[in-house]
């Protein structure tokens, strides 16, 4: 039983002033692992407190210093790889294909955060100004439990590369995971108060965050529901906000695709990190010549994919995070039956073998129409469905159908051909044949997806204000 009994404010760990307690689970077991104390709002005005102190150090900090910060970060995590990648397993129980990348991508963060800030211009000249671009502020930042060591990760390298301290609220359901990135930052030599983290509740912790006066910006990632509470509360204080939220994204599979290669493409968007991803390319669009031949194969390579837990590592798709998501994946895969969906693969219940642990059985539906809730609206887990388009400008009339626009996937063989199909996309981003992303492209999303980009130039600029010196 690990027992988190602390938050860290002001450069050291501290008891909170909350009290509740909040139980901590091994998804693949069911057991319970542990207790973290949350903290309260008054836990969170003390760390804004001691970040709004910190930002006139970081304030004046030169970009060479920010980049030494930043580098001391990288190496503190990744000194502590083996403790992250163990915390992650027992705690969110995400396959070993996922912690492969997940680790190594929360020290990467630092490095390419450092690489935007030694290449950015923060003073340039434009006619007879100087326009110098300046820290925005105390930032706060409030990240899912999803990918927790990533997502804190990324938002605090944004936040050093800006000059501006921070306070994160995490999930609570990832306090072992927070913790032991804790002991790792503890390591960076931060100056006192840059960073602050408040485990809590979203309407506690997460609330105080979003109206607090001397919070100049806001970044969230999570649901859209929840995105939107946060805007409208940061909006009574002129709050800069990113949000990074929902997606549904769609996977136009072209006629001359290779199946050989675009099914497990397919399979990889579809049901990475478990299907626990806003990324997910959970609608896959196929024309009626080729429906057939798809979907068949789509039957026999999802029946043989492997689910279990972390330790098992042959296991394609982990257990979900908690009892309530799972009751929710499963919610929907009754919904699709209902709403006249065919169940080619999968279905409720756990997978054969597997009596204990929140696993999901990988599920696709065929027959899916675009007025379904099931191609609407955002499951997160294991569960594809597909749709029949007429041409491609069907295709890309279902695709753009969405209230989301977050990531979408186009899948052939001719480049130039996918290129134009996917500027007819309405997404942050489009992913051509599983190509991998230049880790400071902008992230982000089109329509109820959120505002702002993440990663690289774009996301710096998120924590910056252009300030024009004329003369």
């Amino acid at each position: 039983m690990r027992l988190i009994e602390q938050i860290y404010v002001d450069g050291a760990f501290a008891t909170p002033h909350g009290s509740e307690r909040f139980d901590l689970f091994n998804p693949a077991t069911e057991e319970k692992i542990g207790e973290v104390r949350l903290g309260d709002a008054e836990d969170a005005r003390t760390a804004i407190a001691a970040a709004r102190r910190a930002f006139p150090v970081m304030r004046r900090t030169t970009p060479a210093e920010r980049v030494s910060m930043l580098l001391a970060l990288r190496d503190a995590v990744a000194a502590r790889a083996d403790a992250l990648h163990a915390a992650m397993a027992t705690e969110y129980g995400a396959p070993q294909s996922f912690l492969a990348f997940s680790v190594p991508h929360a020290a990467s963060v630092f490095e390419v955060a450092a690489k935007t800030v030694a290449d950015y211009a923060f003073t340039r000249r434009i006619g007879n100004a100087d326009v110098v671009m300046e820290p925005v502020g105390v930032a706060a930042a409030i990240t899912p439990w999803n990918s927790n060591i990533g997502f804190i990760c990324t938002k605090l390298a944004t936040a050093i590369a800006a000059g501006t301290s921070i306070v994160i609220k995490p999930s609570e359901m990832s306090a072992i995971q927070t913790q032991t990135l804790l002991e790792a930052l503890g390591e960076a030599g931060l100056p006192r108060g840059v960073l602050n983290i408040v485990n809590g509740y979203g309407h506690e912790v997460g609330a105080e965050l979003s109206r607090n006066p001397d919070v100049a910006k806001i970044t969230f990632t999570g649901s859209t529901t929840t995105g939107r509470t946060i805007l409208r509360t940061s909006a009574e204080t002129f709050k800069r906000v990113t949000l990074e939220l929902g997606g549904k994204g769609p996977q136009i599979l072209l006629d001359d695709a290779d199946l050989d290669s675009a099914i497990p493409h397919i399979l990889a968007s579809a049901f990475r990190n478990s299907g626990q991803a806003c990324i997910a390319g959970t609608r896959l669009l196929v024309s009626r010549q080729r429906y057939g031949e798809v979907t068949a194969r789509l039957a026999k390579a999802v029946a043989a994919l492997k689910v279990g837990p972390s330790s098992d590592p042959a296991a394609d798709i982990g257990p979900m995070v908690s009892a309530r998501q799972w009751e929710r994946v499963q919610s929907y895969i009754r919904l699709g039956q209902q709403e006249g969906a065919t169940l080619l693969v999968g279905g409720e219940g756990r997978p054969e073998g597997l009596d204990r642990g929140w696993f999901v059985r990988p599920t696709v539906f065929t027959g899916v129409t675009n007025d379904m809730r099931i191609a609407r609206e955002e499951i997160f887990g294991p569960v594809l469905s597909v749709l029949c388009y007429r041409d491609e400008d069907e295709a890309i009339a279902f695709a753009n159908d969405t209230d989301y626009g977050l990531q979408s996937y186009v899948l052939g063989s001719d480049a130039e051909h996918m290129r134009a199909v996917a500027r007819h996309l309405e997404a942050g981003r489009v992913v051509i044949n599983e190509a991998p992303a230049d880790a400071r492209a902008p992230f982000g999303g089109f329509k109820h997806s959120g505002i702002g980009r993440e990663f690289g130039p774009f996301g710096l600029e998120a924590f910056l204000e252009p300030k024009a010196i004329i003369g």
